[in-house]
C-alpha cells in the first residue's frame, strides 16, 4: 500500500489532484472556525437539537461558523430535484439529454440550495438567538441570515471545484473531512472524562471494540456483491467476429451507499427547523420536540427513510428494464434466463432481494449508537453513521485512486 502511495505522489497529475483535495478541505476547515459577525459559539449541551447535522459540519454548528449550515441544503434541493424529475416531464427530458441537460438541472439545484439556505439559516438564528451578540437588531438578524447562506454556497462551490479537480465526489468529501476533523476532538473529550460521573473504562474499551467491528463490517458489505453471469452470443460485423466471452453483472448489496443516511437526515432536519421559529410553550413545538435525535419518533422515522431511500436510490442509479434492453441489444443474455422482460423480471427479483440486506444493513449501522451509548455511556459521535459515511467515502476514494494507477499500469491499492 506504501509503495502504491509513493507511486502515486510521483504522478505529476494524480499528485496535483491531492494537492487540490488537501487545498479545498483546509479552506472548508478554515471556513469551520471563522464564527459569523453577530454570533458566539454555542454549547448545545446534552440535548443537542443539532447533534447530527454538527457531526456532518465538522464543528462548524457549535462554532456559528461560516459554514454552520454545511452542505445539508444543497442535499437537501438535490433531493427535491430528484424527486421533480421523477414527476415532470421536462425535468425528465432534460436529465436524459446529457451534459447540457444535467447543467440546467444543477442551475435550478443551486437556487434551490439558495432558498433553502436562506430558510436554515433564518430557523437556525432564531432558535439559537442566545448566541447573538445584539439579539434585538433586525439588522442583525439580516446579516447573519445572509452570512449563513453565502457560506452554504461557498461550501457548495468548494464541492465541485473539487469533484473536478481533487479525488472523490466533492460534497461526499466534505463530509468526510468534517466526520474525520471531528474525531480526534472528540476521542480527547471522551479521554478527560472518564471517571466517576464520566465514561468508564470499561465503556470506553466496548465502544472501541464495536468501532473496529463496526468498520470491519461496513467495508465487507461495501464490498459485498452478487454477481450475475452473463453471457454474450457470438456475432459477425463485416469482416470481424464479437462476441463469445463470458462475463458478469455485479449488483452490489449496499448499492446506494450513504446516500440514504444523508438523505433521511436530511427530511428529518425539517421538523427541526421548523421548530427553531417557535415559542417553546406551544403545544406543536412540544410535538416537534419528539423528532430530537434520539427520541423514539425520531428513531421510527429514520429508520424508515432510511429504508424506504435505500430502495428509492438504488431504483434511480439501477433501472433493470434498461439494462436488459441494453443486453439484448449487444447479444448477451443471463443463462437460463430468456432476453427481454424475462431478463428485467429476473433482474429486478434479485436486485429487490439484495437491496433488502443493504437496506437492513444501513438501519442497523444507524441505529447502533442509539442501541449501545446506555451502554457504554459514549457519545454518538464515535460510532455508527459518522464510520458509516468515513468508511464509505474512503473506499470510494481509494477506488479512484486505484483507477488513476492501472490506466498507467501501475500496481494499486486493493489486492
Amino acid at each position: 500500500m506504501w509503495e502504491a502511495l509513493k507511486t502515486a505522489f510521483k504522478l505529476p497529475d494524480l499528485r496535483k489532484k491531492f494537492f487540490w483535495t488537501l487545498f479545498l478541505l483546509a479552506i472548508f476547515r478554515i471556513g469551520s472556525h471563522i464564527v459569523v459577525p453577530g454570533m458566539r459559539p454555542f454549547d448545545f449541551g446534552e440535548n443537542n437539537l443539532f447533534s447530527l447535522l454538527d457531526i456532518f459540519s465538522g464543528g462548524a454548528l457549535s462554532n456559528m461558523s461560516l459554514f454552520a449550515l454545511g452542505v445539508n441544503p444543497y442535499i437537501t434541493a438535490s433531493i427535491i430535484m430528484t424527486l421533480l424529475t421523477m414527476v415532470i416531464p421536462r425535468l425528465e427530458e432534460l436529465s436524459k439529454e446529457g451534459p447540457e441537460g444535467r447543467r440546467v438541472i444543477s442551475k435550478y439545484t443551486r437556487y434551490g440550495t439558495v432558498l433553502l439556505g436562506l430558510i436554515q439559516a433564518s430557523a437556525l438564528t432564531v432558535a439559537f438567538r442566545g448566541a447573538m451578540v445584539d439579539p434585538d437588531s433586525v439588522w442583525s438578524y439580516i446579516s447573519i441570515v445572509v452570512t449563513m447562506t453565502a457560506g452554504t454556497v461557498l461550501l457548495m462551490w468548494l464541492g465541485e471545484v473539487l469533484s473536478e479537480k481533487g479525488i472523490g465526489n466533492g460534497i461526499s468529501m466534505i463530509i468526510f473531512g468534517g466526520i474525520v476533523a471531528r474525531l480526534l476532538p472528540d476521542a480527547i473529550n471522551t479521554l478527560r472524562n472518564i471517571g466517576p460521573g464520566g465514561f468508564t473504562v470499561a465503556g470506553l474499551i466496548a465502544s472501541l471494540v464495536i468501532s473496529v467491528i463496526v468498520v470491519v463490517f461496513v467495508v465487507i458489505v461495501t464490498q459485498g456483491e452478487r454477481k450475475i453471469p452473463v453471457q454474450y452470443a457470438k456475432r459477425v460485423v463485416g469482416r470481424k467476429m464479437y462476441g463469445g466471452q463470458a462475463t458478469h453483472l455485479p449488483l452490489r448489496v449496499n448499492q446506494a451507499g450513504v446516500i440514504p443516511i444523508i438523505f433521511a437526515s436530511s427530511v428529518l432536519a425539517f421538523p427541526l427547523t421548523i421548530r427553531g421559529f417557535l415559542a417553546s410553550e406551544s403545544g406543536f413545538a412540544k410535538f416537534l420536540d419528539l423528532f430530537v435525535p434520539g427520541r423514539w419518533l425520531y428513531l421510527v422515522l429514520y429508520a424508515l427513510f432510511i429504508f424506504i431511500f435505500t430502495y428509492f436510490y438504488t431504483a434511480i442509479s439501477f433501472n433493470p428494464v434498461e439494462v436488459a434492453n441494453n443486453m439484448k441489444k449487444y447479444g448477451g443474455f443471463i443463462p437460463g434466463i430468456r432476453p427481454g422482460k424475462p431478463t428485467a423480471e429476473y433482474l429486478d427479483k434479485v436486485l429487490t432481494r439484495v437491496t433488502l440486506a443493504g437496506a437492513l444493513f444501513l438501519v442497523f449501522i444507524s441505529l447502533l449508537p442509539y442501541l449501545i451509548t446506555p451502554f457504554t455511556k459514549v457519545q454518538v459521535g464515535l460510532t455508527g453513521t459518522s464510520l458509516l459515511i468515513a468508511v464509505g467515502v474512503a473506499i470510494d476514494t481509494m477506488k479512484q485512486i486505484e483507477a488513476h494507477l492501472l490506466m498507467r499500469q501501475y500496481e494499486g491499492f486493493l489486492k
